[in-house]
């Protein structure tokens, strides 16, 4: 049988995930991309759960694991009391510090592993700095027009992002979706050397501010605040160092200070004519909850289990009934986490006294049984499945 082709657009850490493994289908897998040069110096940073990171190294894009990935075995979420003090509330995972809760990557270096194995792999080719024309139809396949050349495909998966004009001309705009009216901030910190395995969550009346170990000696910031104050980067930085500075000791800013609106999003459809939206194009969340790319890598074990055994009956991977299955396979779960998320971020910014004090008494209660924190530990790892 005539292998069938994949066409990836958007050279993104999703895109680039998504191409190796699907690559080991047997199809050929075509990735279109900008040539965006990563910048080493790059704040961001993402977490991968212990189920998602045992698929990453089946990929085998790392010689070493745990060189590149830093484990954090305890998550630990403070809240700001009546006299502008942090409370601990909340530590999840503090009864079986073997598990892990998370491991920290630097964004800048997976993604320049992934491109790494790439190039080791045959039956992917990476096409830069091509603009898509157009995707039409072509008989029964795909045909995607690039610089006046049409490529034919089974399949095309677009990974460009919610925002990308390509997701908005061919899908119409059914999504649930809202703007925080947030801005993220992200820098990394170098520190002295400490037993850094603890990832810590601070809630204030109006922003969230995390501590993300990638190393005993350098710790990513998130923290994500309201609209409508214009701080300069002195000013960012001496919050920074006033929120850390009981944890941490000697702190060099050692990375950019970037900035990002947060959003939220939920796409009702997730495929149109043999095109498969990927990534951000099908949700977008919160990131105080660090589960952003954990969404991508689940759906992504799900769609390659799915073409594995439809390429083994001699199917058509981009027929709409096998799309179909995926969205019906990832939809429900995706959905209940996603509004599960935007649930827990809003019930920590609501300022009624009395909701507060019953949700900090119902956090304390949590703490205390062991049953229910490995609930929580199972979905943070695995996400909903129904």
């Amino acid at each position: 049988m005539k292998k069938q082709k994949i066409c990836i657009i958007g050279g993104s850490l999703t895109g680039l995930v998504t191409a190796i493994s699907l690559s080991k289908l047997n199809c050929d897998v075509d990735i279109i991309a900008e040539d965006n040069k990563q910048n080493i110096k790059s704040s961001r940073t993402i977490a991968v759960s212990e189920n998602n990171l045992e698929f990453l190294k089946k990929l085998n894009i790392f010689k070493s694991f745990a060189k590149y990935a830093w484990p954090c075995s305890v998550m630990e979420i403070y809240i700001e009391n009546r006299n502008k003090e942090f409370s601990k509330v909340y530590e999840l995972n503090k009864n079986n510090k073997k598990e892990k809760i998370l491991y920290m990557f630097k964004n800048s270096i997976i993604t320049q592993l992934l491109k790494d194995r790439i190039k080791k792999i045959k039956n992917i080719s990476l096409i830069k700095n091509k603009k898509i024309s157009s995707i039409n139809n072509s008989g029964l396949l795909k045909s995607v027009r690039l610089n006046n050349k049409n490529i034919k495909y089974n399949l095309v998966i677009i990974c460009t992002g919610s925002n990308s004009n390509l997701v908005k001309n061919i899908f119409d705009n059914q999504t649930i979706e809202n703007s925080y009216k947030e801005t993220s901030t992200t820098t990394i910190l170098q520190h002295a050397p400490t037993k850094n395995n603890s990832a810590r969550q601070f809630f204030l009346e109006n922003e969230i501010f995390a501590m993300l170990p990638i190393s005993n000696t350098k710790t990513s910031i998130v923290w994500s605040k309201k609209n409508g104050t214009n701080e300069n980067i002195f000013k960012i930085k001496e919050k920074i160092k006033f929120y850390t500075k009981s944890y941490l000791k000697k702190i060099k800013f050692i990375s950019s200070i970037e900035k990002k609106d947060l959003n939220f999003l939920i796409r009702k459809n997730y495929y149109k004519d043999r095109i498969l939206l990927f990534g951000d194009a099908l949700h977008v969340i919160h990131p105080f909850v660090g589960q952003g790319f954990n969404m991508v890598l689940r759906d992504l074990i799900s769609l390659e289990n799915i073409l594995l055994k439809k390429i083994g009956l001699g199917l058509d991977i981009g027929a709409s009934d096998i799309l179909s299955e995926f969205a019906k396979e990832t939809k429900s779960g995706n959905f209940a986490f996603s509004i599960s998320t935007d649930l827990l971020k809003n019930s920590f910014t609501i300022k009624n006294k009395y909701f507060k004090e019953a949700r900090n008494r119902i956090l304390k209660q949590i703490d205390k049984n062991d049953f229910t924190k490995n609930i929580f530990f199972n979905i943070a790892n695995k996400g909903f499945k129904f």
